[in-house]
């Protein structure tokens, strides 16, 4: 979480290279929502199932756009509130809200961790979503917070998405998995996540316990991975896609976090890279090498502007306040 901070990280290029979530999975928080919850040890909520559309707040907004539109997404609600670490997203946040004409709501941002939220009122709250950010927060306090601001039969919902895959080219997972997971501290960027958050993502959630005692309904896990992770549990149909040509996903690459920290360990990779291109670019002439796109297309420069459909595993954790 912390690269994200730095005056370093190009929050422009990070919002600009990541994919936008498809409006189906808005649509499944909010009928998640509007429906009754379950309950554990016949609790029942203290005042009956009486959802509401008064405010919602999105933990880690980043920029408010792209990757980061749950925030632009919540206009069902009255008010929305963005919270987010980053002064710089935080400005950039308001710019782009400003910008893409929102009127019909009060919208506000807040400068904050996601787990001290003193600036809002116990039971105030109607929906908590955090869009690729939960995997940076601490649980322990992160569980009782959201239980102090939410409404009885309010809703938190939280997702990621995990590494990337090329959907026709799937012989390329394990060379995919060796860039950005292996131990290699010059050829992988594995090394420079920083921990526990990206192995947290990389689990799908899968570490981050229920929360304990009274107060909420039992939590529902919902998995949008396909084939590629057979070890969750009813996994469905990936539904997290982006077409883009294969510069684009280079400039993808480049928003990683863990390359800005493989470079700031190795800055000559970067200022004077060897022959073959800095890490980043030799894994991407690699995948382009073993996905024949040099063999299509004699002219390098059409080579890269050709299309790739990308595709990311998605995992999402909805819970009610009882």
């Amino acid at each position: 979480m912390a690269t994200f901070v730095k005056s370093s990280f190009n929050t422009t290029a990070y919002a600009a290279s990541r994919p936008t979530y498809p409006r189906h999975l808005f649509d499944l928080v909010f009928r998640y929502h509007e429906s009754p919850p379950g309950t554990r040890s016949g609790e029942a909520l203290k005042s009956g199932h009486r959802p509401r559309w008064d405010r919602a707040v999105d933990l880690g907004c980043g920029t408010g756009e792209q990757q980061r539109q749950a925030t632009v997404e919540l206009t069902p609600f009255k008010r929305i509130t963005g919270v987010e670490p980053s002064e710089k997203m935080i400005v950039q946040a308001r710019e782009y809200v400003k910008e893409s004409g929102i009127t019909a709501n009060e919208v506000d941002f807040h400068q904050s961790s996601a787990e001290e939220l003193g600036f809002i009122e116990n039971d105030s709250v109607d929906l908590i979503t955090a869009a690729q950010s939960a995997h940076w927060f601490n649980w322990d306090k992160m569980w009782p917070e959201a239980l102090r601001v939410l409404r009885p039969g309010g809703t938190f919902a939280f997702w990621i998405y995990s590494e990337f895959r090329l959907s026709k080219h799937p012989q390329l997972s394990p060379l995919i998995t060796n860039y950005s997971q292996g131990k290699d501290p010059k050829e992988s960027i594995g090394p420079y996540w920083e921990q526990p958050g990206r192995s947290i993502l990389d689990n799908h959630f899968l570490d981050i316990k229920d929360p304990e005692g009274n107060g909420w309904s039992p939590t529902k896990r919902i998995y949008f991975s396909g084939k590629y992770h057979s070890n969750l549990p009813s996994p469905l149909p990936v539904i997290l896609r982006k077409k883009m040509t294969w510069n684009e996903l280079l400039g993808y690459f480049r928003t990683y976090s863990s390359l800005h920290n493989y470079h700031e360990k190795f800055p000559e990779d970067k200022t004077n890279p060897p022959p073959g291109g800095s890490i980043e670019v030799r894994f991407w002439k690699q995948l382009m090498r073993e996905a024949g796109v040099f063999n299509e297309a004699a002219d390098v420069e059409k080579a890269h502007e050709q299309e790739v459909e990308v595709e990311w595993p998605v995992a999402i954790v909805m819970a009610k306040k009882l």
